[in-house]
């Protein structure tokens, strides 16, 4: 492996932006120096940033990638390969693949079992060294669902899960307790009908009951036997944050009202919010925005979600608006990898891994001039 010399970069330093060099020597950051010179051999960057990795916790790309349409199903190597160098593209180094566990025996909205087979072929082609940047497990335990402890079994500590979410989409609760925007959103991706909508709303709120309170228990259980990351998902009120910190939650994903990303302030939980809520200027679900919460101070991680270019564009927008480049930045780098105990990387600092990208900026706009993961250029 060689050295990478990073010259003339403007470096996003954990608190602070300069213009200096970066050395990476053996796959680690050897070296960090101001000043625009540039010596012989090494890459002059011309004044664009040079940023750590980014992290990403929780994405829905894999998903898009293996069923592109309603009812299209990819080939599963070919999609995890796309979805792979797809995030390599835009600048993420790391990702934790968000799997769904929990299914619904009988429904139309394709909630049949899949993350067993999926995690398989993501930790093989892995092992083969197929993939460019780090892949890591997160297992999405939906509470609502008939086979999540079953799903759950299949799992062992060998599997290296990073994250498990508590994940409860209950018509009414949560994301979706406004029904009128649940109904709009299935309409939309699977064409439900009128009653087809009424027939959903009551099987689910039917297995809720019945099975919700088990799951969860469950859930946090599994969490604790895999050594993954507790994360809650979608909290609404104070209550509900209290749960989720009585259950060991380290980050709150997606709290959907101000109220619950204070209690989550409140209990010492870091709060995630989308990117796309940030770029777009609001919730599609007609939750808070991530800009307000921003602004008040409660927020502390993003999330591509399902825009995976969307993470560096919003880090760069948080900068803006707190007036603080390297903060904006580490809610998408130091933030995600302190929240899953990845104390290898996150920041430019000796000694870290040398996953590392260049951007250029111009105004709003931003383009990846180059990706390293462990110094080796995957992008």
């Amino acid at each position: 492996m060689t050295d990478t010399i990073f010259a003339n970069a403007t470096l996003v330093l954990p608190h602070e932006v300069i213009r200096g060099s970066l050395r990476i020597e053996e796959g680690k950051i050897a070296d960090i120096a101001s000043g625009s010179s540039v010596p012989s051999g090494a890459l002059d960057c011309d004044g664009d940033l040079v940023l750590p990795g980014l992290i990403e916790l929780h994405t829905d790309n894999l998903e898009r990638h293996i069923q592109p349409r309603p009812k299209v199903h990819w080939p599963h190597h070919a999609a995890i390969l796309a979805h792979d160098g797809e995030l390599a593209s835009v600048g993420i180094t790391t990702v934790f693949d968000a799997l769904r566990v929990g299914s619904i025996t009988n429904s139309n909205t394709n909630y049949g079992e899949y993350a067993r087979a999926l995690a398989d072929e993501i930790i093989a082609l892995r092992g083969k060294g197929a993939l460019r940047i780090n892949h890591l497990l997160h297992l999405r335990a939906e509470v609502c669902s008939e086979t999540l402890v079953e799903e759950l079994a299949k799992f062992g500590p060998e599997d290296t899960v990073g994250i498990v979410s508590l994940m409860d989409h209950t018509p009414g609760a949560r994301q979706f307790r406004d029904l009128s925007k649940l109904k709009e959103y299935m309409v939309g991706k699977h064409g439900m009908s009128d009653e087809g909508f009424r027939d959903h709303v009551a099987t689910q709120q039917a297995i809720a009951e019945r099975l919700g309170a088990v799951h969860e228990a469950a859930a946090v259980q599994e969490a604790r036997r895999l050594g993954a990351v507790l994360a809650s998902h979608d909290d609404t009120t104070a209550e509900q944050v209290a749960a989720s910190k009585a259950h060991g939650a380290c980050f709150a994903e997606f709290p959907t009202t101000e109220e619950a990303a204070q209690a989550c302030r409140d209990q010492g939980i870091a709060v995630m919010m989308g990117a796309p809520n940030l770029v777009r200027g609001g919730s599609h679900s007609g939750n808070v925005a991530a800009a307000h919460l921003a602004e008040l101070g409660l927020l502390d991680i993003l999330s591509s979600d399902y825009v995976p270019s969307g993470l560096l564009s919003a880090a760069l927008m948080l900068g803006d608006l707190w007036g603080d480049t390297a903060r904006g930045v580490r809610t998408v780098t130091e933030a995600p990898a302190k929240a899953t105990a990845l104390a290898d990387r996150g920041s430019l600092a000796l000694g870290l891994r040398g996953d590392v990208i260049r951007v250029q900026r111009s105004g709003p706009a931003t383009l990846v001039r180059g990706v390293w993961v462990g110094g080796e250029r995957v992008a």
